[in-house]
């Protein structure tokens, strides 16, 4: 499935991955500001993936 997906595809999603992990590790031990912060950088980072990939399947 990674092969098919491309390079950098994977990588943006690995990186709203660890987002997200990241942000639910901060909420959980207390430091709920930093993690709901760092949570809006998910949709920031799928957003910017969408734009780069923009007509990629348009002929």
């Amino acid at each position: 499935m990674i092969a098919k997906l491309g390079m950098s595809k994977t990588m943006i999603l690995i990186g709203a991955l660890m987002s997200f992990l990241l942000s639910v590790y901060l909420w959980f031990n207390g430091s709920k500001e930093q993690g709901l912060y760092v949570g809006l950088w998910v949709p920031s980072i799928l957003s910017f993936g969408a734009l780069l990939h923009a007509g990629e399947g348009s002929a």
